[in-house]
């Protein structure tokens, strides 16, 4: 996320959460200096199982023009090593890295990553930003969107520190004093680190007091990955849970020189705040399941309704056809209803009383087709007839008395009558002629036999 400015300048700023960091004895007053020599033996032993008290710490890279790349990548080996000497994890210290210059990049929050190999990665690929030094800008992004809970920040009641200390080699080029006094009266304490040619009064500005607790000097970047060893001592917290002093009945967390009770996964807390009682994961407001929840010892699954299917981020459903092939178990017709379904079956078949399966019918049984008179079963399917007498109307399906070949109209009897007579005329004439043909047949063959004769 980022905001944009339009100014420029030059300064490298470092936001972190922790404890005191405290000057050198004898330093000046403006220019407060860090001594950076080695410790002895028995401190370095003694570091081995010092543990820093839980932070919630931010840090917050100005990556200004003025700040070359070969400065910059030093930053960044200051940032890893610091995480080294810091007691990483979601219940102990929360690491985010913002980034800015002209703009304010959250490089990432402190939800994100509770392992330090995962950190350590992240911030070498950290590119600086360049162009201006908007100091009061980076210090008001971290309060509105990087000390929240939505962002990993925790609870109040839960007493975890969060302090800023911002590391500039120059001058703020915004109004950095009214912002510095409200994230102080947040609750944020803040230490100012200058370098080379920074501001000293603009470091004593965005401090909090006392101001020779919180403002500090290093000449170069060269030297800045020293500052690594005075955080150390200055996180480092006697580890009450270590010492096994505690009467936590699961979990001890170390709170500076004190601590607090807490539980595993699936159990909480106790009004005693010592022991621990199992809770049912899957009771509303504990689990993100968005239909059903299934409780699984300490954890829990999510599932679905019947009609819908777990997305892939495991806790919500989509609506599915459950009507779709292999999905349901109807023999021929599947009817979806919402998240459910019915079974049907085709025409010429009947539902059984498993509301599965399907039996054929006979479609002509009384009550199942509409023919008026006569029902003709076709297989599957149905015609319509009419009795004797009666022929189907165009409906095909009702009958109407038929019109018989004696009813016949007055025009069309008297054709026939005329076809007839005109019929026996011919018929006469044909006979007639047929008589007087065998009369002439006969005169004939008697002439010829007199000729025979003769």
């Amino acid at each position: 996320m980022r905001r944009a400015l339009g100014t420029r300048g030059c300064c490298l700023a470092l936001l972190l959460l922790p404890p005191l960091l405290l000057p050198a004895a004898g330093a000046s007053p403006h220019r407060p200096r860090l001594q950076l020599g080695g410790r002895s033996g028995s401190l370095a032993a003694a570091d081995t199982a010092c543990k820093n008290r839980p932070l919630d710490l931010v840090f917050i890279i100005d990556s200004s023009r003025s700040v070359r790349p070969e400065e910059f990548e030093k930053v960044k080996i200051f940032l890893s090593e610091m995480i080294d000497t810091l007691d990483v994890g979601e219940r102990t210290t929360r690491v985010a890295v913002m980034n800015y210059a002209s703009t304010v990049k959250v490089e990432f929050p402190l939800r994100t990553y509770f392992d330090k190999a995962s950190m350590k990665e992240a911030i070498s690929h950290i590119k600086p930003l360049s162009a201006g030094t908007m100091t009061g800008l980076a210090i008001q992004t971290a309060m509105d969107e990087v000390f929240t809970e939505e962002m990993g920040t925790r609870p109040a009641t839960f007493n975890i520190p969060k302090v800023v200390i911002v590391v500039t080699d120059g001058r703020p080029q915004d109004q950095v004093q009214d912002v510095a006094a409200s994230a102080r009266t947040a609750g944020i304490e803040i230490y100012a680190v200058g370098v080379d040619r920074a501001d000293m009064q603009s470091l004593r500005v965005m401090a909090s007091e006392p101001l020779d607790e919180h403002v500090f000097y290093v000449e170069t970047y060269g030297v800045i990955e020293k500052l690594t060893s005075k955080f150390r001592e200055t996180f480092c917290a006697v580890n009450v849970c270590a010492l096994g002093t505690h009467d936590c009945e699961q979990v001890c967390v170390s709170n500076g020189g004190t601590y607090l009770c807490d539980c595993y996964e699936g159990y909480a807390l106790n009004p005693d705040k010592r022991t621990c009682s199992a809770v049912d994961m899957c009771a509303p407001g504990r689990h993100e399941c968005d239909q059903i929840c299934v409780s699984n010892n300490t954890s829990y699954v999510c599932e679905c309704y019947e009609g819908y299917t777990l997305n892939p981020d495991k806790k919500t459903c989509s609506a599915t056809d459950i009507c779709a092939p292999g999905r349901h178990d109807c023999a021929q017709v599947c009817l979806s209803n919402g998240g459910s379904y019915s079974c049907n079956c085709y025409e010429g078949y009947t539902l059984n009383p498993d509301k599965k399966t399907c039996s054929a019918v006979d479609m002509c049984a009384p009550g199942r087709h509409d023919c008026e008179q006569v029902c003709v079963r076709d297989d599957l399917f149905y015609t319509c007839d009419c009795y004797q007498g009666y022929t189907l109307n165009p409906d095909k399906k009702t009958c109407s008395r038929a019109i018989t070949s004696s009813l016949i109209t007055t025009e069309e009897s008297c054709k026939c009558e005329a076809i007839a007579a005109l019929q026996d005329s011919v018929t006469s004439r044909l006979e007639a002629l047929s008589t007087k043909l065998d009369e002439v047949s006969e005169k004939l063959q008697a002439y010829q036999g007199r000729q025979q004769v003769v």
